[in-house]
This record gives structure tokens, C-alpha cells and sequence, in this order.
């Protein structure tokens, strides 16, 4: 892999650019693609240019705070990392190297189920370095209950604070760069939460993507609402549901006890044709009504989407792939860097609108065509 360090990027837009010469193919086109003909991938970009900005003036910035809790835990910016699988493809010390760049920077992190590195080793993250920002742990169903039960008690006695369940993936999206390049994992790499478990991998499998296989063959697709109870059972953590498009969704969800909810479409990696994440997230926050939070995943690019997402009703956002690709081009630094662009042009974004703190952040900033949010 080509290692570019010839500038350092003013932006995430110029960090994906230099992550295509730092990837293998295969590796690139897993983290880039959605599903079908990435309708919903782009229209969550898209959904963000759809809203415009309207500032306040004239207001006393001087002195900005971007501190806030979520779940009580606090957080230097309104900002976790999305759980992302396979992150070694990127660089050798994968989640660990994201989990140390986000702990430094006072941000959470949701590490992922199919991780390449354990869920012990991440979370010595936070222990060794007594930075003590939330660590979450994202959820797939597997069929064998018992696994479940076991990864679900390993996160919790490594000291996870929140256990999120993603409830958008009863089987995996068709992603047909994956199909095509029959994806698989290297040589040497494996699914580090499973290493004890023949069988628990991702297969190389001619003409299909060995994650399509390995899901369909492992993971749970008959879970139901009914199934949250259990999952309550397992551990004391708050829990937060992944992947939710509707309001009567998300009502339910707080009717069967989660404490926050994630508004997310997967990236644009599931179903295509789905809502964008965005224009999902007015509803969800109006059904919960305050019962629950609001978290939004999916299209995050600028501090500017970031002051959107909040205008709407979101307590913080998650972002997945532009972590990605500071991680291909520099590692944890480039996550560390990544980050810090985003944390910039919120504080920025926020002083231009006339927001000193995030409480300041309302509906009324933002105007859309033929309907104003006040």
C-alpha cells in the first residue's frame, strides 16, 4: 500500500481522496459502497445540502462551549464513532488506534461486534490512558444465543458503557462491489471477538461476498421487539437501538426500554431507496418526545451537518467512513486530525449562526424550500 503523507488535508473530503492510494481495491470498495445502486448513499449526502442555514447575529461568541452527555456521559463534542468492522484493513492497530484518537479527543466510540481487534484490547484504551470517554458496544444477533449472551457479558465486565443494537441488518444488504470482488478477509486477519470459535469467519466463497455468506449463515434474522427483554436481561447497561427510519419505530423502542436511539439507514448499506437519515430524523425525535435521546448516523462531512443534525433534534451525531480514511492515510493521528477538522468547523459553524454553547442550537436556524423550521 501507497503511504501519502505529502500534505496534510484541510478537510474529510481530501482525506478520502488520499485513502484510495493508501487501500487495496477490495478494502476500499467494503468501506466505500452501498447497497444497490447507492441511492441512499448519496442522497445522505445530499440531504444535508437540502437545508440551509439561516444565523443569528449579533450575538456574544467570544467564549464557545461544545461539551455535552449523552446517556450521562460526557463528551468534549457531540460526537461518536459509528461502529465499523474490519478496521485492521485499513491499518494494523485498526480500532484500537481509532479508540485511542477518539479517547484523546474526548469523543465516544462504538466498537463493533465483527472487530479486528478484541473487545478487551479496545477497551484497555480507556484504561490505559485514564482518558475516560464512552465506549459502546454494537450488537449483531447471532443465531447461537449462548454467543450472544457471551459477548454481551464480555462488554459489559470490560466496562462498555452502553450496549447498541443494530436492528437494520436482519440479513446484509446486497453490495455488489463486495460481490465482485468476492470479498474476504486477508490472510492472517480474523474476527478478533471470535477467535476461540471454529467456523466464526468471514469465507473466501467464489462469486459472492464472504460477508453476505457469513451473515446470513450466522446472524439472527427472526429477532423481534419481543427479543429486547432478553437482551435487558444480560447486563445492566442503557440500551440503544441502531438503525431506526419511523416514528412509530422509535416509540416503540422507548415503550420496550431503550434509552437512546440512532437514526441510520447503515450508510446507505442496507436497503437502497431507504429515507436518508436526515430527512428521517424530525419525526423520530417528535415521536420520542424527550423519552429517550436522539442520535444521528449517516452523511456527516462538515461541522456545518453536525449544527444541522442538532437544529433538528439530535443530542450528538455518529460518523463512520471519513474515520476511515485518516485511519488509512496516517493512522491514529489521522483519526486524531480527522476528528479535530470536524471539532473546528463546528466551533466555527456555531459562531457564524450565533450559538455559544449547544443549547443555543434550534430548529429556527434552519430553512429548507416551502417549509421554514421554527
Amino acid at each position: 500500500m501507497e503511504k501519502v503523507k505529502s500534505f496534510k488535508p484541510l478537510n474529510l473530503f481530501e482525506y478520502e481522496q488520499l485513502a484510495t492510494k493508501c487501500l487495496s481495491q477490495m478494502a476500499l470498495d467494503y468501506y466505500a459502497s452501498g447497497a444497490w445502486d447507492e441511492v441512499t448513499l448519496r442522497d445522505n449526502r445530499a440531504a444535508f445540502e437540502r437545508f440551509k442555514l439561516r444565523p443569528r447575529v449579533l450575538v456574544d461568541v467570544s467564549d464557545r462551549n461544545l461539551a455535552t452527555k449523552v446517556l450521562g456521559q460526557p463528551l468534549q463534542m457531540p460526537l461518536f464513532i459509528a461502529p465499523m468492522a474490519f478496521q485492521c484493513l485499513a491499518n494494523p492497530q485498526g480500532e484500537v488506534a481509532t479508540a485511542r484518537a477518539a479517547a484523546s479527543a474526548g469523543v465516544g466510540m462504538v466498537l463493533s461486534t465483527l472487530s479486528t481487534k478484541s473487545i478487551e484490547e479496545v477497551a484497555t484504551v480507556s484504561h490505559d490512558t485514564n482518558l475516560h470517554t464512552p465506549q459502546w458496544f454494537q450488537l449483531y444477533i447471532h443465531k447461537d444465543r449462548g454467543l450472544t449472551r457471551a459477548l454481551v457479558e464480555r462488554a459489559y465486565a470490560a466496562g462498555y458503557k452502553a450496549l447498541c443494537i443494530t436492528v437494520d441488518a436482519p440479513l446484509l444488504g446486497r453490495r455488489e462491489r463486495d460481490k465482485r470482488n468476492e470479498f474476504a478477509l486477508p490472510v492472517g486477519m480474523e474476527l478478533a471477538n471470535f477467535t476461540n470459535l471454529s467456523g466464526l469467519n468471514i469465507p473466501h466463497e467464489e462469486g459472492e461476498s464472504g460477508l453476505f455468506t457469513y451473515v446470513a449463515e450466522q446472524l439472527n434474522s427472526a429477532v423481534t421487539w419481543d427479543d429486547l427483554e432478553w437482551f435487558q436481561s444480560l447486563c445492566p447497561l442503557p440500551l440503544v437501538l441502531k438503525g431506526i427510519l419511523r416514528g412509530d419505530d422509535a416509540a416503540r423502542a422507548v415503550e420496550c426500554g431503550a434509552k437512546a436511539i440512532i437514526v441510520s439507514n447503515h450508510g446507505g448499506r442496507q436497503l437502497d431507496g431507504a429515507i436518508a437519515s436526515l430527512d428521517a430524523l424530525a419525526e423520530v425525535v417528535e415521536a420520542v418526545d424527550g423519552r429517550a435521546e436522539v442520535l444521528l448516523d449517516g452523511g456527516i462531512r462538515r461541522g456545518t451537518d453536525i449544527l444541522k443534525a442538532l437544529a433538528l433534534g439530535a443530542k450528538a451525531v455518529l460518523v463512520g467512513r471519513p474515520v476511515l480514511w485518516g485511519l488509512a492515510v496516517a493512522g491514529e493521528a489521522g483519526v486524531a486530525h480527522a476528528i479535530e477538522i470536524l471539532r473546528d468547523e463546528l466551533d466555527v459553524a456555531m459562531a457564524l449562526s450565533g450559538c455559544a454553547c449547544l443549547g443555543q442550537i434550534d430548529s429556527s436556524l434552519l430553512f429548507r424550500e416551502n417549509h421554514r423550521y421554527a
